[in-house]
């Protein structure tokens, strides 16, 4: 733990205060973390567990050497501009925000001295701490603050480096949309469950556990996925008669295509073209 470590949240929603617990008395002391929010009960909420908060950008800020962004990409412009007097040199700034490019926050922190930009994809499961985050830097990022900014997000699950920011968009239609598509397939298994004459409850209880199940499984195992799929189904079994179903109708081929349309959607939001 650093005490020399200061972070600032602008914006302390859900993604923010996952983070803020992640680091919180691990990375720094939670007094060394700053929160800006226009919100009175968020305020509340990181004020109970020692952090600092202000309503709006205030001197607290040019303390802090590290920022991360963590509101709506709507008004992430306004934000990034109302905040960036309080910046000091070299500041390590982190956005959290899907859709807004390091090209837009160097021309909204145009005027300040040299920031270091770091642009993630999260995603949800950093809620509970089991969070997949994709990172890309800016060329001029030092290896020491790139280190820190994986050590940050690396607080709240796993993380991964990519070559070209426009990867973030192949990041958001994996992992960042991901988890709705494992939501659908729990959804999915227990409707199936009820038809097979189950309860609802006990249905939804076996499918989230076997998604869960199959999910450390896979994370501990030595094996790839494949290899795993394939000790599981039997010449002729029960499991094979439903592998088979999704082979037909090309289940595979499905979810390519829906990660394409995210990744579409995605690259249009970076791009300024999604509305």
């Amino acid at each position: 733990m650093s005490k020399d470590l200061r972070i600032a949240f602008i914006g302390g929603g859900n993604m923010a205060a996952a983070l803020g617990a992640g680091l919180s008395g691990k990375l720094c002391p939670a007094g060394n973390i700053h929160v800006v929010d226009i919100n009175e009960d968020i305020r509340a909420r990181w004020q109970e567990q020692g952090s600092t908060v202000a309503a709006s950008a205030d001197e607290a800020l040019r303390a802090c050497n590290v920022w991360i962004y963590a509101v709506k990409p709507q008004v992430m412009g306004q934000v990034v501009q109302a905040t960036r007097p309080w910046m000091a040199p070299g500041t390590l700034v982190i956005s959290i925000a899907a859709g807004i490019t390091l090209a837009r926050f160097e021309e909204w922190l145009a005027g300040a001295e040299s920031p270091r930009l770091v642009r993630c994809m999260p995603n949800t499961p950093a809620l509970v701490g089991a969070g997949a985050s994709g990172l890309y830097a800016a060329a001029e990022v030092p290896q020491e603050q790139r280190e820190l900014a994986a050590s940050i997000l690396a607080a709240v699950g796993t993380v991964t480096w990519v070559e070209r920011e426009e990867q973030l968009d192949a990041v958001t239609a994996l992992s960042g949309s991901g988890p709705a598509y494992i939501f659908l397939l729990i959804e999915a298994l227990t409707a199936g469950g009820e038809q097979l004459g189950l309860a609802q409850a006990d249905a939804q209880t076996l499918a989230i556990q076997t998604v869960l199940g199959a999910a450390q499984l896979a994370a501990n195992s030595t094996e790839s996925p494949a290899v795993l799929r394939q000790r599981v189904t039997s010449p002729g079994g029960t499991t094979a008669a439903a592998l088979q179903v999704f082979e037909q109708r090309e289940w595979a081929a499905i979810v390519g295509e829906a990660m394409q349309a995210a990744a579409r959607r995605a690259a249009e939001l970076s791009q300024g073209t999604g509305s």
